[in-house]
């Protein structure tokens, strides 16, 4: 996956391959030892298939993988997998212990999430994820279900637009461009392409840190909402729980605050020790989990792929 960084045009974007953010540290993380390799793993956003191609190159011959993706084009490109180690499901992310219990197949011994947009979906006007090409203005990761972002933005109110740009934007001026969206919306046609959203934001704030499009936040707001992407997180770290072994490990790759500050306050959570208040001077209540490592990507892979700066891959272990 990749972050809310747009692309630079859309011809620079035909032209740049495809990269996987951080691919070996994200799959060493997971098999650590050699008794790992033989283990059940899940890859909860396939995506173009780049982890789990690693995962599978890497895993022994009763190893298997086991991957999840929503998105139409990522299940194509997942069932060109010729592996009879790995299988490939439609289904959100947060449904990967439910996936797995239906295989007849858990605990597993590793989970790995790259959450966020992935670079296809930027680099595909028609998914209307980007602000810089013109498209319909969609936004779903999964285009067969859901509300569109243009569906949301011509029924909700003011306040409701206000809260979601704020708080899953971070945008200081959610409450100006909530209702420029309204005013629009009751002055003229219904918005119904990236362009002119872009363009009615930028009208509105005027001001935006260097090298930022001032339309960069809102869109970022509008698919986390679109998608229910912090939910779909939350429940899917909540299943890590139940559904990993003890020795398994979790690993997720966030490229914003909003994520990388809820996968570091779960990981905080099950992982310090906790003194029963109950009985003061009682050993502490043993934990499930041992936090490991928060790594960045390298110098080297952010001067290749400058999508990846603003990666965070934090990695625990089940203990309990």
């Amino acid at each position: 996956m990749a972050p809310v960084i747009d692309s630079p045009s859309a011809e620079a974007s035909a032209a740049r391959p495809h990269l996987t953010v951080m691919l070996h540290e994200a799959v060493n993380a997971l098999l650590h030892t050699e008794a790992d390799l033989n283990g059940v793993y899940v890859d909860g956003t396939f995506g173009r298939g780049g982890h789990s191609r690693l995962l599978l190159s890497r895993l022994g011959p009763q190893g298997r993988l086991i991957a999840l993706d929503r998105d139409p084009a990522a299940l194509a490109a997942g069932r060109s997998v010729s592996d009879p180690r790995f299988s490939i499901h439609h289904a959100q992310f947060s449904d990967w212990a439910e996936v797995v219990r239906n295989l007849g197949v858990g605990p597993v011994q590793g989970l790995l999430l790259d959450v966020g947009v992935s670079s296809p979906q930027i680099d595909e006007a028609e998914r209307g994820f980007s602000f810089r090409m013109d498209g319909p203005l969609d936004m779903r990761m999964d285009p067969t279900q859901g509300e569109s972002a243009a569906d949301f933005l011509n029924r909700a109110d003011v306040r409701t637009l206000t809260e979601v740009i704020r708080d899953y934007g971070e945008e200081r001026f959610a409450g100006p461009i909530a209702k420029a969206l309204v005013a629009r919306r009751e002055s003229g046609p219904p918005l119904a392409r990236t362009r002119e959203l872009a363009e009615l934001v930028a009208r509105v704030v005027k001001t935006r840190e260097p090298g930022q499009d001032p339309a960069t936040r809102t869109f970022q707001a509008l698919r986390i909402h679109v998608n229910g992407e912090l939910e779909e997180l939350r429940c899917a770290l909540d299943r890590t729980l139940e559904g990993l072994s003890r020795g398994g490990r979790l690993a997720v790759i966030s490229f914003h605050s909003l994520e990388d500050r809820m996968v570091k306050r779960f990981i905080q959570a099950h992982s310090k020790d906790e003194p029963d208040r109950r009985a003061p001077f009682a050993p502490p209540r043993a934990m499930p989990l041992r936090a490991i490592a928060r790594i960045h990507p390298s110098a080297d892979e952010v001067a290749a792929n400058p999508r990846s700066r603003s990666a965070v891959l934090r990695v625990a272990e089940r203990v309990n």
